[in-house]
């Protein structure tokens, strides 16, 4: 089994996955990759070979092998060809067997830089001026998988110099950065992310990344924190930028509080792209640009999509890149938040402030030939 175990790791590196799943079912054990945010096959042997799998992997995360019963979790690192990869593991017991992930984390090969992460230059060029104010609150949503964590650090790599003390909570810490003091949270022992943040608040800092704004405790340090001098940066799960602003209302923070520290909210979602190697040329129907609202006067003569090859596995995407939905908090907004107006009094108000929609933000990547409608459609809705 460790020969097993060594080519699933293999051939999920090889690949770029960022998680392996093992699948146990009534005759085999399905093992899928997820590649730019999709799974996929790779092989599917017998049942019999569960049980080896778990110990083997068992033995490398330090877990008991014995226990067969209860969910456990942990993490091992390996060595690639130039790489160094730290695997997070969770077992979870099914009805067929032990259901295994495992997150591969390439912590030698990510460049966490906000360049190069999708931002169109006047966005980026807004987010850049708004995360170098010396306080306030930024807040990024977006689903799970959907890039929050990247651009946080690389906003902290964007200000980080000698002369300011940042300083983390995450739960857990995905990537070390040199230069920043990261706080991993540990739940079962007793230090938790409100008991971290207060140690944090005497440790002298200037800015403060919260992995998750989750409850009124954690919300309440982030707001005192941003209205005290300091940058706070943080992450919620809301659908989209107007909705951001009211999760922060609704997790029970007043709203003239969430009105005077709130520099900018931000959604994002990640998008495959256009495989380079088999990208073409098509014309598209007038129902496919109907699908996604695309008026055909903005088509020049035609888009483009991937007919599938060896370098992207047959899908027609190869990597990803990120859209965004941003929302500086102008005066007019700030007013809203303090009357506690609904999301869509925000969303509209925000509109008439020049906010892209992540739907719209989608369709300019499908004009430059990024990515394709059937991408679009699958990570974004439609624009009320």
């Amino acid at each position: 089994m460790v020969k097993l175990v060594n080519l699933i790791l293999q051939e999920a590196i090889k690949e770029r996955a960022t998680d392996i799943h093992l699948e146990p079912q009534e005759k085999q054990v399905t093992v899928r990759i997820r590649i730019d945010g999709v799974l996929q096959i790779i092989m599917t042997p017998p049942h019999s070979s569960l049980s080896g799998l778990s110990t083997r992997i068992k033995i490398l995360s330090k877990l008991n092998i014995a226990e067969k019963r209860l969910p456990q979790d942990g993490r091992f690192s390996i060595k690639a060809p130039g790489k160094e990869i730290d695997v997070r593991v969770s077992i979870l017991p099914t009805v067929y067997g032990e259901k295994i992930v495992m997150r591969l984390l390439d912590k030698t090969g990510f460049d966490f830089n906000l360049s190069s992460l999708g931002f169109p230059k006047d966005n980026l060029f807004i987010f850049k001026k708004v995360i170098n104010q010396p306080y306030g609150l930024v807040v990024v949503s977006g689903p799970t998988g959907s890039g929050k964590s990247t651009s946080l650090y690389a906003s902290l790599k964007e200000i980080k110099d000698e002369r300011t003390n940042i300083t983390t909570v995450e739960d857990p810490v995905e990537y070390q950065l040199d230069g920043i003091n990261q706080v991993q949270v540990f739940e079962d022992i007793g230090l938790t992310f409100g008991g971290s943040l207060r140690s944090i608040l005497r440790q002298d800092p200037d800015v403060l990344l919260i992995g998750e704004i989750r409850d009124e405790e954690t919300a309440d340090i982030a707001v005192k924190f941003a209205l005290t001098g300091h940058l706070v940066f943080s992450t919620v799960h809301a659908n989209d930028a107007p909705g951001t602003i009211t999760r922060l209302l609704d997790i029970g923070i007043a709203p003239f509080l969430v009105g005077s520290c709130l520099n900018l909210v931000m959604a994002q979602r990640l998008v495959r792209k256009i495989c380079e190697k088999c990208k073409e040329e098509y014309k598209p129907t007038n129902e496919e640009l109907n699908l996604i609202n695309l008026d055909s006067k903005r088509v020049k003569g035609h888009l483009w999509k991937g007919k599938g090859c060896g370098d992207c596995r047959n899908t027609g995407y190869r990597g990803r890149t990120a859209i965004f939905e941003m929302i500086p908090m102008a005066r007019e907004l700030r007013g809203l938040v303090y009357d506690s107006a609904n999301e869509d009094k925000i969303r509209e108000q925000a509109l008439k402030n020049g906010m892209v929609t992540l739907r719209e933000a989608g369709i300019e990547r499908v004009l430059d030939g990024t990515t394709s409608v059937e991408e679009i459609l699958r990570s974004t809705v439609e624009d009320l």
